[in-house]
């Protein structure tokens, strides 16, 4: 038996001596490298914070110490010492283990997340909290070193640090970016800095010079400055100095020693302060520690190379056919910049990239900052496009408001992972782009049938002048092997595309929807029941003159979009027919108004109705009903 399986909670890691740990830590490589093999994830992150996950709650109380990571791509070893390991094998499946964290899954989990930079916020209030209500524990965020590339972990280090609580920031810096190598230098600096005896003196003489008498008080303030210029010159972190924190490290992360006495140090102080580690990405992989390309893997792959078992044969990604036309849209147009956070591989865009390095531009985690940093751009008669998740770009909305729409800057969105996403679960998902975007005013709203017709819509994009321009596609096979961009038109501005004429019953179908409303009109079509099906590939502006022709040979309509049901595209026409054609009745399909949890987008799909089978059954009781009431 593996030490880890007598690891039931973190008071059995207490219970262990260093030595110990040490190989625990090795049991959990094991662990993570064979369940990930199999269900798929974010393993990179995992494999370098094992020794720090045994260290926080080996030196802290949990779960009555409040531990928040962030993001939760660092909380695979987290949870295997929480009371969890034995269910590792649900990992990110309908009805198993969330592939992040989740208040509701375990006391363990103090705050769920799948978005970045969150953790120094939330154990801010938590800290705030305890305060609040006089009780007594210890709060750490533990925060990777790419989330300070958003803004919003400047805004809780700047809280934070001005608030003079009893809060840890652990920086968990696994890409070298803030700090050289660990060296002698480095470790001499740490451990001094960790010795009690040293931090009481230290606070000693901070209260010495600041109480000094009249005379002495000059000297006090050319010490402060020598210490601080002394502190800036030989270590890394005076800029979390200034903020307010103590700063500690950095420390080697894969070190239970120095993780162990550093916490222990650190735990009983009573200020801000920062801790600051160093880890490898991907550590322990069989097949190298190469921390990016292990960022997350599929389900079934060889622990041992990191290569899919089995090749899918099927027709490219939605996100290969847009990085690979993107490529050629910016040999056509010199004018062509692309802009992502932080995410040029799971965007496509690392192609463009790579062809075009100057006119490629990765902000980091910082939607906000893209959005208006293109809007920069189109003032300059440059043509951005703006490639960011849809679950993503939802944290730069009052950027596309302020900076793009009201100022009708020409600034395109190409919103990847729209829809349900699968085993990424409810914090991925890319449900409410339709919603936000069609509330924007000057905004052009779009979404393909297919790749051929993304590629036509990037083309319009480009073009379009008149304000800023979106388009959507999912984590999914393109129906389509397109050609070249060369072969592709741009797709007519403010058109719908009707692409099965029927009778009584309209389908106005939403981008995905529109393959899924064919298969249903052929399964209604075999029943007597002959549909039409439209493809409403510009929601707004919508098709009018298309839509006029639809409201006087039909008496039903049911819109289906792969989107929130809530002021959607549905929602949307619901309103326009009303007032148009009051006499047609209207039904809207979409995802219903909860939370839509892990499972494969296949299951996603038909628990919301939004397959075939689902598509036809909303018809035909649109249908029946009339029937029965006429």
């Amino acid at each position: 038996m593996s030490l880890l399986e007598g690891i039931n909670s973190p008071a059995d890691v207490r219970r262990l001596s260093r030595d110990e740990m040490r190989v625990l830590a090795q049991d959990m490589r094991e662990r993570l490298i064979d369940v990930c093999s199999r269900t798929g994830g974010h393993i990179g992150a995992g494999l370098g914070v094992v020794e720090l996950t045994i260290a926080l709650h080996a030196a802290f109380d949990t779960p009555t110490d409040q531990i928040v990571w962030d993001v939760g791509h660092q909380g695979y070893p987290h949870k295997l010492l929480t009371g969890r390991n034995g269910r590792m094998e649900t990992l990110r499946q309908e009805g198993g283990l969330s592939g992040f964290l989740k208040r509701t899954e375990s006391e363990y989990d103090t705050f769920g997340a799948g978005h970045a930079a969150t953790a120094i916020s939330a154990a801010l209030g938590m800290a705030a909290g305890r305060d609040v209500m006089g009780e007594s524990f210890k709060v750490a965020a533990v925060i990777g070193d790419g989330s300070l590339g958003s803004g919003l972990a400047y805004e809780g280090l700047n809280n934070a640090g001005h608030s003079d609580r009893d809060i840890i920031v652990v920086l968990n810096d696994n890409e070298m970016s803030i700090a050289p190598n660990v060296g002698a230098m480095h470790k001499y600096l740490t451990s001094i800095q960790r010795n009690p005896l040293y931090n009481r003196l230290r606070s000693r003489i901070g209260d010495l010079v600041d109480n000094a008498p009249g005379p002495f008080q000059g000297a006090g303030t050319l010490l402060r400055k020598w210490e601080e210029s002394v502190k800036s010159f030989l270590t890394p972190g005076v800029l979390f100095e200034e903020l307010g924190f103590r700063y500690f490290g950095p420390i080697d992360g894969h070190d239970i020693d120095a993780l162990m006495d550093t916490f222990s140090a650190v735990r009983d102080m009573g200020t801000p302060r920062l801790v600051h580690v160093i880890t490898k990405k991907g550590k322990g992989f069989p097949a190298g520690d190469h921390g990016e390309k292990w960022h997350a893997l599929p389900p079934n792959h060889d622990p041992a190379t990191g290569k899919q078992l089995a090749v899918a044969s099927g027709n490219p990604a939605f996100t290969a056919v847009y990085g690979k036309g993107l490529v050629e849209l910016g040999a056509e147009r010199q004018d062509l910049a692309v802009i992502t956070a932080a995410m040029p591989g799971g965007t496509g865009t690392a192609a463009f990239a790579k062809a075009y390095p100057s006119r490629f531009f990765d902000v980091g985690i910082a939607e906000g900052h893209g959005v208006t940093f293109a809007a920069g751009l189109a003032t300059r008669h440059v043509r951005p496009v703006v490639t960011i998740y849809s679950t993503f770009l939802q944290r730069g909305y009052d950027n596309i408001i302020h900076d793009a729409a009201i100022q009708k800057l020409p600034v395109v969105f190409a919103m990847d992972r729209a829809g349900l996403v699968g085993e990424d679960g409810e914090t991925h998902a890319g449900l409410y782009d339709i919603a936000y975007m069609l509330s924007v005013p000057n905004m052009t709203v779009t979404a393909p049938k297919n790749g051929a017709e993304m590629l036509g819509l990037l083309r319009a994009g480009v073009e379009h002048t008149d304000g800023p321009f979106c388009f959507r596609y999912p984590r999914d096979a393109s129906p389509d092997v397109p050609g070249d961009m060369s072969e592709i038109a741009a797709t007519p501005y403010a058109t719908w595309e009707v692409v099965r004429q029927g009778r009584e019953v309209a389908l106005l179908a939403v981008g995905t929807m529109v393959q899924q409303s064919l298969a249903a009109a052929d399964v209604l079509a075999a029943e007597g029941l002959e549909v039409t099906v439209v493809n409403c590939r510009y929601l707004k502006p919508y098709d009018e003159v298309t839509l006029a022709a639809i409201l006087a040979q039909h008496t039903h309509v049911l819109t289906v979009e792969e989107g929130t049901v809530v002021n959607g595209f549905g929602a949307f026409m619901s309103t326009v027919i009303h007032r148009q054609s009051p006499h047609v009745r209207v039904a809207v399909l979409g995802v219903p108004d909860r939370i839509i949890y892990s499972a494969s987008r296949k299951k996603q799909l038909a628990m919301a109705g939004l397959d075939p089978a689902g598509i036809a059954d909303r018809v035909r009781a649109l249908h029946d009903s009339e029937a029965l009431a006429g």
